[in-house]
C-alpha cells in the first residue's frame, strides 16, 4: 500500500509499467512564527536600514538642511575629484597599517603569556584590559599631555637616552624623514612615511585597543583542547613548535573574527584623533592635515563647511570601502578561519 509520498505503479495488461509519483505538498507557512521576529525588525530597520537609506539620499543633494537640491552624483564626483579627500584616504592607510597589525601581534604574545600558569594573572589581565574600558576622549587628552612638546612624559623619556626633544602632535614631518635627518641618511619623498603625529596617535591606539585583543585571543586559546598540547609534549615538541603548529592553526578563527573587527574600528577612527588634536591646541585635522583621517575630513565638511549633502558623500564611500574590504577578507581569510 502506497503512502501519499510514495510513487504509485499502475500497470495494465500487455502495456509497459508506468510509475507515477504523486505532486508534492508544500508546507505550510507558520505565518504567527514573523511575529517573535518582528520586533528585533523593526529595530534593525528602524535604526540601522532607514538611516543608511537617509544618508544615501542627502548624499544626493546641495544646499542648507532644510533647502535641499537634488544634484545626483555630483557630491561623489567632488569628492573623489578633491585632493584632500585622498591625502585623507592615505592617512587613513597609514594609521590602519600601523595599529592593527602591531596591535594583533602585541595582543597575542601578551595573551599567550597570560594564558599560562603564571602567579596574578588575573591583575595582569584586569590592568591590560582598564585602557579599553576607559572613556576614550579622558584618555587621548591625557596622552596628550604626555606628547606635549614642552613639558610631556615623551620628551623626558627621550632624554634619558640623548634623544632631543620631539613635537610630536605638532610635527607634520614623515617619521621616516626625522629617522633619516637623525642618522644623516637621505630620505626620498615617497618614503617619508607618516607624520609623527599621526604617530603619536597610533602609540595611543595601540594603547588602548590592546585589552580587547588580549581578551579575545584568551578567549580563543581557552577553546584549544590541552590534550593537543599534552600529546604533542610526549611527542618530542618544544615550546616553539608547540604554538606554531597547535596554537597559529587553531587561532585561526579567532584572528580572523579580530582582524575583521580591527579593520572596520580604525578605517572610522575618530573620538581620540580628534580629542588629541584639540587639545594640542590645533586646527582640527592635526598639522598641515597629516593627521586628517576620513572621519575627520567628513567632520570637517559638515561642521566647518556646513556641507551635509557633500560630507553624506564621503561617509557613503568610507562605509564602501569598508564593505569591500570586508568582502575581500572574508573571500580569501574566511575559509581557512572555518576550516582550522
Amino acid at each position: 500500500m502506497a503512502t501519499q509520498d510514495q510513487p504509485r505503479v499502475i500497470s495494465h495488461p500487455g502495456s509497459v509499467t508506468a510509475v507515477t509519483t504523486p505532486p508534492r505538498t508544500r508546507p505550510r507557512v507558520q505565518w504567527f512564527a514573523y511575529l517573535y521576529i518582528l520586533p528585533a525588525f523593526l529595530i534593525i530597520f528602524v535604526f540601522h536600514i532607514l538611516p543608511v537609506g537617509y544618508a544615501i539620499w542627502i548624499s544626493m543633494q546641495s544646499g542648507a538642511v532644510r533647502r535641499f537640491q537634488f544634484v545626483g552624483l555630483d557630491n561623489y564626483v567632488r569628492a573623489l575629484n578633491a585632493p584632500e579627500f585622498w591625502s585623507s584616504l592615505q592617512t587613513t592607510v597609514f594609521y590602519t597599517l600601523g595599529t592593527v597589525p602591531f596591535t594583533m601581534a602585541l595582543g597575542l604574545g601578551i595573551a599567550y603569556l597570560l594564558f599560562q600558569k603564571i602567579r596574578g594573572r588575573g591583575i595582569y589581565r584586569a590592568i591590560y584590559f582598564m585602557p579599553y574600558i576607559i572613556s576614550t576622549v579622558a584618555s587621548a587628552i591625557v596622552w596628550a599631555w604626555v606628547f606635549d612638546p614642552r613639558t610631556g612624559l615623551a620628551n623626558q623619556v627621550l632624554a634619558l637616552f640623548g634623544v632631543s626633544a620631539q613635537q610630536w602632535l605638532i610635527e607634520p614631518t614623515g617619521v621616516f624623514k626625522l629617522i633619516g635627518e637623525g642618522m644623516r641618511v637621505p630620505v626620498p619623498g615617497w618614503a617619508e612615511g607618516p607624520s609623527l603625529a599621526l604617530v603619536a596617535i597610533m602609540i595611543f591606539a595601540v594603547w588602548q585597543a590592546l585589552g580587547f585583543s588580549i581578551v579575545i585571543f584568551l578567549a580563543g586559546l581557552g577553546n584549544i583542547n590541552a590534550e593537543l598540547y599534552e600529546a604533542a609534549r610526549i611527542d618530542g615538541a618544544n615550546g616553539s613548535q608547540l604554538f606554531r603548529h597547535i596554537t597559529l592553526p587553531l587561532l585561526a578563527p579567532t584572528t580572523f573574527f579580530l582582524l575583521v573587527i580591527s579593520l572596520i574600528y580604525s578605517l572610522q577612527a575618530f573620538n581620540h584623533i580628534f580629542a588629541m588634536n584639540q587639545s594640542a591646541a590645533q586646527q582640527l585635522g592635526g598639522p598641515l592635515g597629516t593627521t586628517r583621517t576620513l572621519s575627520i575630513f567628513m567632520f570637517q565638511a559638515l561642521y566647518e563647511q556646513n556641507r551635509a549633502g557633500y560630507a553624506s558623500a564621503i561617509a557613503v564611500l568610507l562605509s564602501l570601502m569598508i564593505l569591500a574590504l570586508t568582502l575581500v577578507q572574508f573571500k580569501y581569510f574566511g575559509r581557512s578561519g572555518e576550516n582550522a
